[in-house]
């Protein structure tokens, strides 16, 4: 080959690789940027700082009960480190405002607890013709953009609630992507959460066989899979497999509603709460109060009375393994373990992740002591 030619071919290659490493940095300092805030990371929840979240936490139907607003206190009285809140995009129910929104966000925060936002009117679409699609509920995510920037430490967008029944239930994993892209295209960065299919308590297996391939679709790989335990639950080795399959495979996987008794069977809720705590696992009871239709029996406090809990209040609260005993706030509040959680070995898990580990060992230290890498062969 010519002189000229090899130099032009080693200043075509330079370019080239200058270009290919500015679009590396490029990607890499926006996939750091979308990760702000809460974030999954080898198939847990963790907080900015890197703070190991594990979800305690109550579900509240502020969209049909807006005057209810001192719930989310009360709530957190209990020592829930989160609430579920109930909001409506206007197709089925009074449209949940963006001010409202904000405000709702601002109690959260007041009372020092994680905030899970949720779309209610897409419950039991393909099945209930009333029920909204997945898309109209991305377009009122979109429309209130403004009063979840910023909040990523804070808020959870639960994008649908139960967002297929029992017919078309296929189309799930589809529709769950696309509304996942649409969220991401507009801006929205905050963790997202997603139900399951089969009025959320997923018994064909949709959600468990196409997770890893939606979780993909994120592009800030920042979404957590959300099963509902009910009836389809009454066992406890129907819990375990249920969530060891998300564990195992390193999904994140919270139980967003469950309760002690429901019409379409008796859920097993001492396995469910046994299994989250063993596994580290999220669980949300439904709900605070105002339960009507028959399912009364789900209220864990009578007529919205934090003073007054029922049999099962009593249960999610004081029982084994339950929210008094087992919640643990926010690190962004002021609570938590200021080295991020202890790994199974029992070393803490290193504040600075791998810079702590300049030899790939997967051990650090750190104020005076030894401590693990997150997600390292030492971390076992």
């Amino acid at each position: 080959m010519p002189a000229w030619r090899t130099t032009a071919a080693a200043a075509l290659t330079a370019v080239l690789g200058l270009l290919l490493s500015v679009l590396v940095s490029s990607a890499g300092q926006a996939q750091a940027a979308a990760a702000t805030g809460l974030r999954v990371s080898n198939g847990r929840i963790y907080e900015a700082n890197g703070n190991e979240f594990v979800m305690r936490g109550v579900n509240h139907a502020h969209a049909w009960y807006p005057d209810r607003t001192s719930s989310i206190a009360d709530i957190a009285a209990k020592k829930a480190n989160t609430v579920r809140i109930v909001l409506s995009s206007g197709d089925r129910w009074t449209k949940t405002s963006s001010s409202t929104v904000s405000s709702l966000i601002s109690q959260c925060k007041a009372s020092k607890v994680i905030c899970v936002l949720e779309v209610h009117d897409t419950t039991g679409y393909g099945e209930d013709s009333a029920a909204a699609s997945l898309d109209k509920a991305a377009n009122y995510w979109i429309g209130i953009k403004s009063a979840l920037a910023g909040q990523e430490n804070y808020v959870i967008v639960n994008i649908g609630n139960e967002p297929f029944g029992n017919s078309g239930y296929s189309a799930w994993t589809q529709d769950t992507k696309k509304a996942i892209v649409k969220l991401r295209d507009a801006g929205i960065h905050n963790m997202l959460m997603v139900d399951a299919p089969n009025w959320g308590q997923d018994w064909s297996h949709t959600m468990r066989d196409n997770a890893a391939s939606v979780f993909a679709s994120d592009r800030d790989r920042n979404t957590v899979f959300s099963i509902h335990m009910y009836g389809v639950y009454d066992t406890a080795a129907e819990v375990q497999a249920y969530l060891n399959y998300f564990v195992n495979n390193k999904l994140p996987i919270v139980v967003g509603e469950f309760g002690n008794q429901h019409s379409d069977g008796n859920p097993d809720e001492d396995a469910i709460m046994a299994q989250a705590q063993s596994l580290r696992v999220g669980y949300l009871g439904w709900s605070w109060s105002g339960n009507g239709g028959g399912v009364e029996y789900l209220d864990l406090v009578s007529n919205f009375n934090a003073n007054s809990l029922t049999t099962w209040g009593q249960r999610l609260f004081n029982g084994a393994n339950g929210i008094t005993s087992t919640s643990k706030a926010a690190s962004v509040y002021g609570g938590g373990s200021t080295s991020g959680g202890t790994a199974p070995n029992g070393y803490p898990y290193c504040v600075n992740g791998s810079s702590s580990d300049p030899d790939g060992d997967g051990w650090g230290w750190e104020n005076s002591a030894s401590c693990v890498v997150r997600g390292s062969a030492a971390d076992h």
